[in-house]
């Protein structure tokens, strides 16, 4: 497609812009770390779906679907705040890619049903270091809007982590403390 200078221009801001707030983390570049990472996470959601195995599939299969369900409201509610408060959210796979902390590997197709259910209980800790440093950001930038949104998608991770974690006869918490690296600075 060829686009016109002024389209050009408006991204070349967005992208100085862009560098800008993640070299200087604000509430909204790291909200933009989070909607990669659901963004990711429904993918990963999908593997778990299709390739769980098991005495359990059918009952993994129905609760990952509702995972799924949930994670693109989320995704989907995050943008729409983002758009109200003004911010650009990740919109394309390479900025998904750029963004997302989430790992993902072809692999997984083949583990057994509980070290899958252990990856997703790890994921909603990775997506919480990120939800956790943004929630900071909005209640220091004054974004009560996104904070809250934020505060409550905090609880409900917390909710399913727990859930996932009874499912392999694991307390909430239970072997899921996360490094986060950049705090070790």
């Amino acid at each position: 497609m060829n686009f016109n200078s002024e389209i050009d221009a408006k991204y070349q801001a967005e992208l100085r812009q862009a560098d800008l707030d993640h070299h200087k983390p604000t509430a909204g570049a790291m909200a933009g770390h989070i909607v990669a990472n659901l963004w990711y996470f429904d993918v990963k959601l999908h593997q778990a779906v299709w390739f769980v195995k098991g005495a359990q599939a059918l009952q993994l299969q129905d609760f990952y679907e509702t995972l799924i369900q949930e994670n693109r409201q989320q995704l989907d509610d995050l943008g729409a705040i983002l758009l109200d408060e003004n911010e650009l959210p990740p919109a394309t796979v390479a900025e998904y890619t750029k963004y997302t902390k989430m790992s993902e590997d072809a692999r997984l197709k083949y583990v057994t049903a509980a070290d899958l259910v252990n990856e997703t209980a790890h994921d909603y800790t990775t997506a919480n270091m990120f939800i956790d440093r943004a929630i900071i950001l909005a209640q220091r930038e004054n974004r009560p809007a996104l904070a809250n949104f934020l505060i409550n998608l905090r609880g409900s991770n917390n909710h399913r982590t727990r859930q996932l974690q009874a499912l392999i006869g694991k307390t909430a918490w239970e072997d899921l403390v996360e490094v986060d690296e950049d705090d070790e600075d």
